[in-house]
């Protein structure tokens, strides 16, 4: 074959390939990084907020006797994310070498032998990047004790001995790197589980609440005079006397903006805010996240009711790190004004005024698309009763002493049918939200297709409309002292990069600010693009100090013993589930990628590069044994999605 035809054939080859994998969302790559070979393919799901283990649990899914149970595909719903159990268990008394703090002497059931324990106890992790242990490093003591799988680094070896620093590697004092904030304590959260906590505020708004309700429902109830029974005259008689305190509050609190009240400023105007993330949004990635250069961040969404309850999952979630004190907002989700209003006033009456409070603001979530909570009248299911997300806020409102309140919205809950320019007149005039952000897709929508900018545009000129409107009239007259002096809007929706961020904050005036939600979980440095004003490229070196650093935070959050690793490999491989996502851009034949947009197989520039783009979740646990050493043979991890959440 000539020169000249083995260059035509060669082309031909290189201009299939470009037709094959150039269709409608798909990423566009260097024919060079293409594999064309193998079976495996990228798929696409649409789900960025999955639900969290606690609501899979909540679902109760069962096996009906006799029925064909479906295929596994999409969310993997109840995952099993069971840990294992330690044989060996050291006295919890003894974790820190006393042996004179167990008060249960001979009686205990756990070991007090410590040699014996550390003779039982698993070989310590061989870490590629962590030589040592790194909470030790970070605080100068190590909190795991003897159970830490890093052991040797923080214990004399012939004595046993545990080693302290009064100062950390970096001359830093010990506890003033990994202070965590908002921790409730022992007293405080039993106040709780045995319903010894005093929700006066609570009770106070929903009885003007239910007042006002009240007055509604006498004027539309008919009744009809018959003979009664005494004990119903009795009870009738109760509930009279009750309607007459109704009245007196209904006249007193009639035609008032009685959830009013004066509150800390919340400034979101150009911040570079990190949406909640329901699973992955979790302590130790927020704390990479400000690290990256974000200002705003959320805590995962926190059930009302276990918070009311006293439940330590719900509590932990609340929890912030000291990087996010200066702007960390707490996000709440619940069906009815009572849960919002007792959540709400637990927070604040258990963490507010102590030392470490990092609360700016309470979020309430009225966008979440999740069956389970859409069926209980929570998240997104408000949206389509507005009278009710009002009390909802406005219960909220009253209980939250000078902390803003703030609420997340869809477009709507059905494709064809928005309802957010309508919505946001009633926030307006019926309530005193301090910020509302809204995710341009309804319900239906979920993640399938993109974000409605123009939508959420004339949502925006909607709010100021109606709120210079509200401004001009007596009644805004009278409230103007003690409202937020503007509310601050937050567009949400596929942005992926620096572009996406400044076009539509300069395309539209009325907005202060985009949150970004999947985009900064795919590429953590995004908000350095956002100050850089240009495209990153990180190699694949860069991208594991990333993971690094996450591991790190991890560790630091969740321990160094066998449970704690097992949890750092567990959210490390969540966090991978997203992060393996990212398109190199020195691979891309087109850049941005937009984030619906999958790419074609490919191999990366580097045999890391292609590693940290494998959709295998299998390459994910080998990427985790760098920094967190060997998994154990049956350590159990499934996806939360089947196609890894394209």
């Amino acid at each position: 074959m000539s020169e000249s035809n083995k260059r035509t054939a060669e082309e031909s080859v290189e201009s299939n390939k470009r037709a094959d994998y150039h269709g409608k969302g798909i990423a566009q790559l260097k024919p060079e990084y293409i594999v064309t070979t193998g079976t495996h393919t990228r798929e696409q799901v649409d789900d960025e907020e999955p639900t969290t283990d606690r609501l899979d649990g909540m679902n109760g899914a069962t096996k009906g006797n006799g029925k064909k149970m479906k295929k596994k595909r999409g969310q993997n719903k109840n995952r099993d994310n069971r840990q294992l159990k330690e044989h060996n268990v050291l006295c919890p008394k003894l974790i820190q070498g006393d042996l004179t703090n167990c008060t249960f002497g001979d009686k205990c059931r756990f070991n007090h032998d410590i040699d014996a324990y550390l003779a039982g106890k698993r070989p310590e992790i061989e870490s590629t990047y962590f030589a040592e242990c790194p909470v030790y490093k970070s605080l100068g003591r190590c909190p795991m004790g003897y159970k830490c799988r890093f052991l040797s680094s923080h214990m004399e070896s012939g004595t046993h001995k545990l080693l302290t620093k009064e100062v950390n590697n970096d001359n830093v004092p010990i506890y003033d790197i990994n202070e965590e904030c908002n921790h409730i304590t022992y007293e405080q959260k039993t106040a709780l589980v045995k319903r010894r906590f005093a929700f006066t505020k609570s009770d106070t708004v929903l009885e003007i609440q239910d007042a006002l309700q009240q007055e509604y429902r006498d004027i539309t109830e008919t009744k009809e005079q018959k003979e009664k029974a005494p004990q119903v005259v009795q009870r009738e008689k109760e509930l009279q006397e009750k309607r007459n305190r109704q009245k007196e509050l209904q006249l007193q609190f009639k035609d008032t903006r009685y959830f009013a009240a004066e509150k800390k400023p919340l400034d979101l105007y150009r911040k570079k805010i990190l949406s909640p993330l329901t699973t992955v949004g979790n302590l130790p990635y927020r704390r990479l996240m400000k690290q990256m250069g974000c200002d705003i961040t959320y805590s995962e969404m926190a059930l009302a009711v276990p918070l009311i309850q006293g439940q330590n999952s719900e509590w932990a979630l609340a929890k912030c790190h000291k990087s996010e004190r200066d702007g960390f907002g707490v996000q709440i989700a619940c069906s009815k004004a009572w849960q919002a209003a007792k959540a709400t006033e637990a927070l604040v009456g258990n963490l507010l005024n102590t030392p470490t409070n990092g609360i700016n603001e309470i979020n309430l979530n009225s966008g979440c698309p999740i069956d389970l909570l859409y069926r209980q009248g929570a998240g997104s299911a408000l949206l389509d009763n507005p009278a009710r997300l009002i009390r909802v806020l406005n219960s909220m409102n009253y209980v939250s002493g000078d902390v803003p309140i703030t609420v997340k919205i869809r477009v709507g809950t059905k494709d064809g049918h928005n309802t957010a320019d309508t919505l946001v007149k009633r926030l307006v005039y019926e309530t005193d939200v301090a910020a509302i952000t809204l995710h341009g897709r309804s319900r239906q929508q979920r993640y399938t297709k993109l974000a409605d900018w123009d939508y959420i545009s004339t949502t925006s000129k909607s709010l100021r409309d109606n709120e210079l409107a509200f401004n001009e009239s007596e009644q805004g007259k009278d409230a103007r002292d003690k409202r937020q002096k503007r509310i601050q809007f937050v567009g949400n929706g596929d942005i992926n990069n620096y572009e996406d961020w400044y076009k539509h904050i300069e395309d539209d005036t009325n907005m202060d600010s985009v949150m970004v939600a999947r985009g900064a979980l795919i590429k953590p440095w995004i908000f350095e693009e956002i100050d850089a004003k240009q495209h990153l490229d990180k190699t694949s070196t860069e991208r594991l100090t990333i993971l690094q650093d996450y591991s790190r935070y991890a560790m630091e959050h969740w321990g160094t013993d066998e449970y704690g690793i097992a949890q750092c490999r567990r959210y490390f491989c969540d966090f991978m589930s997203f992060f393996h996502r990212y398109i190199p851009m020195g691979i891309c034949e087109r850049y941005p990628v937009k984030l619906n947009e999958r790419p074609p197989n490919w191999i990366g520039r580097d045999e890391t590069e292609t590693l940290l783009g494998s959709t295998n979740s299998a390459d994910w646990i080998k990427l985790s044994e760098l920094f967190l050493g060997p998994a154990e043979e049956n350590f159990i991890y499934t996806p939360k999605h089947k196609s890894n959440s394209y």
